[in-house]
């Protein structure tokens, strides 16, 4: 994630601002910049764009901004789209009449958008399902019902569903320490199950990298349920760190991906922030690690990412450290997982397309006047289904 700027005062913000804190000028983001804007009022609920790429121009609120306060991303005023590229992916938002829903929704959104603005850069595309019925991509934000019936957190076929209890961090700390993982978060998740998703547009039918896959994580046609019993019945092989970024990776090949593809996502937003940030390492000791290069990520070579990796995640487990806390990076890159980010790499590098930076996704088609958003029209619906193991990649 780069830093922002308010355009008015200069102040420093952040990706998820909605007013700036010294001169109180609107916020929002304009995915068609790929920039935080400062806006100034211009009258029926248009706004005018003070950022010097927008040139003056005008854009609207997202409705998820203006009436519901859990977005704060910006179209522009000529368009038909009353919700903006990111909230036309989600097609179910939480029940909100029930206590801290709106707060869970608030941020299963905000690591959303977080997660949107990773592929943008890497020059993924992301269309929606009303752009691409067949192909594009959806979300529902689901809560187990009362009846005991479970949401199981999972991608069915460029579906992603989450269990919107994951973004209550009590909840989702007592699973990570029940599950023994070092690493649990809720953009995690965003990350891993768009790594199926992907796995499904650009290798699962692609004869170029389906084979050097298959010899890289394994033979994705066994039976993924089977894989599933047997690896809560046996649990992980003792040795599963010499192959694996995690435990989880070795249930099954789809699993393997999805892991290394969401770590793949970590490593190049992490790598991101710091180069945008400046950071910058330069110990007196020669012998410790240094980091002065600030390559841009989406320019990097995969050799570049990790020469930069080892020394900033060394760096950072000692900050938190000295701050009392578990090491921000718990984990152990082994040779066959450096490959398999490798892979991850290659993939992405030959499927980008750059040529619209940080666009996130295609926009919908158009939204009759005065129609509801199908996420105000679906607020109080929370359908009751478990999604079946055979289908489900968790």
């Amino acid at each position: 994630m780069k830093t922002f700027h308010c355009n008015r005062c200069s102040h420093l913000v952040f990706f998820e601002n909605v007013r700036c804190e010294r001169c109180e000028s609107l916020l929002g983001y304009v995915p068609e910049l790929a920039e935080i804007s400062a806006f100034e009022d211009a009258g029926e609920g248009r706004w005018r764009s003070l950022h010097p790429g927008a040139d003056g121009a005008l854009f609207r609120q997202c409705h998820n901004y203006a009436v519901e306060n859990v977005c704060n991303w910006m179209i522009p005023a000529d368009s038909p789209d009353v919700l903006c590229r990111a909230c036309q992916l989600t097609r179910t938002i939480p029940n909100l009449s029930a206590p801290d829903n709106r707060l869970y929704w608030y941020r299963l959104e905000t690591a959303k958008r977080r997660l949107l603005y990773t592929l943008a850069g890497l020059g993924l595309d992301v269309k929606s399902r009303q752009a691409d019925p067949e192909h594009g991509l959806a979300f529902e934000f689901l809560e187990d019902g009362g009846d005991g019936s479970r949401v199981m957190t999972g991608h069915d076929n460029g579906l992603i569903t989450l269990n919107i209890a994951e973004a209550d961090d009590a909840h989702r700390e007592k699973v990570r320490t029940a599950m023994g993982e070092p690493y649990r978060t809720l953009l995690g998740h965003f990350r891993h199950e768009t790594g199926h998703y992907y796995f499904s547009q650009l290798v699962e039918n692609n004869p170029r990298w389906l084979e050097p896959y298959r010899k890289l994580f394994g033979d994705e046609s066994v039976d993924y349920g089977e894989a599933l019993n047997a690896y809560y019945r046996n649990g992980t092989p003792a040795d599963w760190q010499a192959s694996y970024i995690s435990a989880y990776a070795t249930m099954h090949p789809w699993e393997d991906w999805a892991e290394t593809w969401a770590h793949y996502m970590l490593i190049v937003d992490v790598l991101d922030t710091s180069t945008s940030y400046g950071v910058a390492l330069l110990p007196d000791d020669p012998s410790e690690p240094t980091l002065t290069d600030r390559t841009p990520v989406e320019d990097a070579s995969f050799e570049n990412l990790m020469k930069r990796w080892f020394p900033l995640t060394y760096a950072l487990n000692s900050l938190n450290r000295s701050l009392g806390m578990a090491d921000g990076y718990p984990f152990t890159l082994a040779a066959p997982v450096v490959d398999k980010l490798r892979f991850v790499h290659r993939v992405i590098e030959e499927a980008s397309d750059k040529s619209h930076p940080r666009e996130t996704a295609t926009p919908a088609g158009q939204v009759a006047a005065g129609q509801l958003p199908v996420q105000v029209a679906q607020e109080a619906i929370i359908p009751n289904t478990k999604i079946k193991a055979k289908k489900n990649r968790g």
